[in-house]
């Protein structure tokens, strides 16, 4: 194997003994991989120790937050953040270690992700390339200290990648409803700490926007009845975040 490239790999987990390994195994050209665990009831732990990670634990508080507090434990400045679900191919890999053989030009990376809903690659409705962060030098790069969504706070211009990461986003639609019922609630809390002012109103354009766009702007049609299904999902977001909003203020 070639020499281990220079970074740190953070992999945030809660009871992820089943998806860990292969996550793991996608990660192994890395100097150092950080497993930071949040209460995990099951294996994580041994999975993760069995790769020769290092786990820390720590309880997720805002996602932000934890993410920017990992970044501190680790044994590298540069840093790539994957999640249990979330699979580095060969090529992403072998563009990385050659990224590294040199002095990498920017500072912040994204690449694109090809999300699965089970095992059905979701091409089209915005959910391909879906680029996002995921290789930085953390002396130039934070995360939002938000619930949910975080967003990547920096003055650097962003490099980007060409080969594709794996995000097995969700095992089927009732985990897509499950993890959209769970991020609705947060979402109603960050705007209500965020002191943000929302209407019915907007809320409603925001469902039907959202639908539109991804379903008709964005081609989600060619997916067939899972394009259509995402999208309604997608639009639902907002319809379900504002419910809890409104509930949230009333009940005050």
């Amino acid at each position: 194997m070639p020499n281990p490239v220079p970074l740190t790999v953070i992999i945030l987990t809660k009871n992820e003994e089943k998806r860990l390994p292969d996550c793991l195994e996608s990660v192994r050209f890395a100097d150092e991989i950080l497993v930071i665990d949040d209460e995990s009831t099951d294996r994580t732990e041994e999975v993760a120790l069995r790769y020769k990670a290092k786990v820390l634990h720590r309880k997720m508080d805002l996602e932000g937050r934890h993410r920017n507090w990992a970044a501190l434990q680790a044994k590298h400045d540069w840093i790539l953040s994957v999640d249990a679900d979330e699979r580095v191919t060969p090529e992403l890999a072998a563009e990385i270690q050659a990224l590294f053989s040199g002095a990498p030009p920017f500072q912040v990376y994204s690449f694109p992700r090809r999300n699965f809903i089970g095992k059905r690659w979701l091409r089209h409705g915005g959910w391909y390339p879906s680029a996002q962060v995921k290789l930085y030098n953390r002396t130039l790069f934070k995360w939002e200290e938000a619930t949910v969504h975080c967003r990547a706070i920096t003055d650097q211009p962003s490099g980007s990648l060409k080969s594709d990461l794996l995000h097995y986003s969700y095992r089927d639609l009732g985990d897509f409803i499950g993890k959209l019922n769970r991020q609705t609630t947060l979402e109603a809390q960050k705007w209500i700490g965020d002191g943000r002012k929302m209407s019915r109103g907007k809320a409603l354009w925001r469902t039907v926007d959202r639908f539109y766009r991804s379903y008709i702007g964005k081609k989600g049609y060619k997916d067939g009845w899972l394009g259509f299904t995402a999208a309604v999902l997608g639009g639902l977001y907002q319809f379900v975040s504002y419910a809890k909003y409104w509930e949230a203020k009333n009940a005050r």
